[in-house]
């Protein structure tokens, strides 16, 4: 079984999409072995987006992950990395797969709903980030 990370954005907090979310993520057989609810500091943000920093759309998605609660969640599953990232969709809502949650819920390409981790490598990073292994269960 394969653990992931996934973030519910500030957007589906706020938009009140988390019940619908979390019932697929669930229905689709995957299970939620840790969850907590935070508004992210900005030191919080720039380790999750490490990657982004030095790009010119990094302040705006600092300020944007930083606006609000979002809920993080380590889910488990088979394939759980891949099938993640299929359920959410492409990052551009206009793109993503009808059905997706981007696809159903999303408006904009920057504010997107959700955060999957890209890979196995990516996700115990991001992991290893918002929980401890104590949390995990």
């Amino acid at each position: 079984m394969e653990k992931t990370f996934v973030m519910l954005k500030p957007d589906a907090v706020e938009r009140n999409l988390m019940g619908d979310i979390l019932s697929r993520i669930e229905n689709k057989g995957y299970r939620i072995v840790a969850m907590r609810m935070e508004v992210l500091s900005d030191d919080q943000a720039k380790k999750h987006y490490e990657e982004h920093v030095e790009k010119p759309f990094f302040p705006e998605l600092l300020e944007f992950i930083t606006s609000g609660r979002v809920v993080d969640m380590v889910i488990e599953g088979e394939k759980a990395v891949a099938g993640m990232r299929k359920m959410l969709g492409a990052t551009d809502p206009n793109e993503a797969e009808a059905g997706s949650i981007r696809g159903t819920f999303g408006f904009s390409k920057s504010t997107n709903l959700l955060h999957a981790s890209d890979s196995l490598e990516s996700a115990k990073r991001e992991i290893d980030l918002y929980f401890t292994e104590k949390e995990i269960f």
